[in-house]
């Protein structure tokens, strides 16, 4: 699959996840096989560009190519200032955020709610492709509601503005994450378009993943919740997808120096105690179906030092490697 100059491969994408898919879990999911890692959502509102969650957010530095930043806002002229803004700071692809289904989004606005406004969707991805030289790519869901299942005609008119590839989340804005993710839109939508089209919902294994690409006959498929705790999940489809044989899950130890690897990332990147404070969801999904799980949890979300959530990660993880209930002591 090809983004413009950028190829894809192998054609799998990491979702843009809002407070999950930042510069660290990019990284790793990269290394781990996913060929496209977009950003999350980065305010198009001049105003924050400069707070701290801001700056994380615009560091590419060091991340592998080709960087895919998303946008997310309602004023074509200031979206496409947000692009240009976004390139100077070494994005190489633009994505435009019109999925989002966060209350808090939609009620300015921004993300699905746009879906509700065909001609603003028009004025806000010609500003953006005529404001920078790097492709651009929108992120949409099948509609605002079930009786607005609008997604063909926002995708007919991405691609009359110059959008390079369209993702599209198989769900209704109001389903948010509830209920199944529906393919036949997505399908009806690829067998209209030119331009590449990714699938997007469910996507939870490589049988999964190659289901949706039969079915719908997208050219990638976009991984979301289920990367959550699972970032090998790439290496497993592309796997399958290449040879149609399952790889073995990775061994214990192999979980464990790729969670503490993340740790380590992420509290070089947030310092303390934001890295230590943030890396605890990701404690949580990558421990979520082992033994001990929620006393584990209860014990490693106290831990207020990045040495002493290492420790208490090695050493429960290191217990489960060698058959032994692990030791879950108070967290001083």
């Amino acid at each position: 699959m090809r983004i413009a100059p950028h190829v894809i491969d192998p054609p799998l994408a990491l979702a843009p996840m809002a407070g999950v898919t930042d510069k660290p879990f990019r990284m790793l999911c990269k290394r781990l096989g996913a060929g496209l890692c977009v950003s999350e959502m980065t305010t198009s509102d001049p105003r924050f560009w400069q707070t701290a969650k801001s700056r994380h957010r615009m560091d590419h530095e060091g991340e592998p190519e080709p960087v895919s930043v998303q946008i997310a806002g309602t004023v074509p002229e200031i979206m496409a200032e947000a692009a240009r803004h976004n390139v100077a700071h070494g994005a190489q692809i633009i994505d435009i955020n019109m999925g989002c289904p966060a209350k808090k989004v939609c009620n300015a606005w921004a993300g699905s709610a746009l879906m509700r406004d065909e001609a603003l969707v028009a004025r806000i991805l010609t500003a953006v492709v005529k404001a920078v030289e790097v492709p651009v790519t929108l992120k949409i869901r099948t509609g605002w509601a079930a009786d607005q299942r609008n997604a063909p005609a926002i995708a007919r008119i991405a691609q009359d503005c110059g959008i390079a590839a369209l993702a599209i989340h198989g769900r209704t804005r109001d389903q948010h994450y509830t209920g199944q993710a529906e393919y036949d839109t997505i399908a009806e939508i690829k067998a209209a378009l030119s331009i590449p089209v990714l699938a997007n919902g469910d996507i939870d294994s490589p049988q999964k993943a190659a289901f949706v690409l039969r079915h719908t006959g997208c050219d990638a498929v976009m991984v979301g919740r289920a990367a959550q705790g699972r970032p090998w999940i790439f290496r497993e489809i592309a796997h399958y997808l290449a040879t149609g044989e399952q790889l073995p899950p990775p061994s214990l130890a192999e979980v464990r120096d790729i969670l503490l690897g993340h740790l380590q990332a992420l509290h070089a990147f947030y310092g303390e105690p934001s890295g230590v404070r943030i890396a605890r969801k990701h404690l949580g999904w990558y421990a979520r179906d082992r033994p001990e799980n929620s006393a584990f949890r209860a014990v490693v979300n106290r831990a207020e030092s990045a040495d002493e959530q290492l420790r208490l990660t090695r050493d429960y993880f290191d217990a489960l490697i060698a058959g032994v209930t692990p030791h879950l002591p108070a967290a001083a």
